[in-house]
């Protein structure tokens, strides 16, 4: 796995953010001024990134912080990567949407309801995660190596 290179562009808003934490990857919607709307772990205090996300949990908060606060040192790229397939929503219709939703605890699920799945039903008005696909089960997953194949395969929240 090859990290993109950093994407120079200026995010618009509605603009999906794509960001690399070391084996999965974190999705925001940009709504202006630096800021983007994802989801956050109820338990985290806002301002401590991705990285301390914890992927146990059955709920969410969809959170308001800086880009550059949710991704810390980390990758991140512009990734409206489903406009081919649908039409995304007018970019103000995105963002009002996102914005009326912070503060709110969702459900969240790793494999159902996870952050791409949420950024994308704010786009496209289609849930779906594209990290989140049928993955060969390793034959012995009962052993330690191959449990954490399994949860790997589908790691993002």
């Amino acid at each position: 796995f090859t990290l993109p290179k950093p994407d120079r562009r200026k995010p618009k808003r509605g603009d999906l953010i794509e960001i690399f934490c070391g084996g999965f990857e974190h999705w925001a919607i940009y709504v202006g001024k630096g800021y983007v709307v994802h989801l956050a772990s109820p338990s985290e205090v806002a301002g401590s990134g991705v990285n301390s996300f914890t992927v146990l949990g059955d709920t969410a908060i969809v959170t308001k912080e800086l880009l550059s606060v949710v991704a810390g040192g980390d990758a991140y790229r512009i990734n409206n990567k489903n406009n081919e397939e649908y039409d995304p929503l007018p970019p103000q219709k995105v963002v009002q949407q996102a914005e009326k939703m912070v503060g709110k605890e969702v459900s969240y699920s790793v494999t159902s309801n996870n952050c791409e799945h949420f950024v994308n039903a704010l786009r496209y008005r289609v849930s779906r995660s594209d990290q989140v696909c049928p993955q060969p089960v390793p034959k012995d997953h009962s052993s330690p190596l191959g449990i954490l194949g399994v949860v790997g395969s589908l790691l993002c929240f």
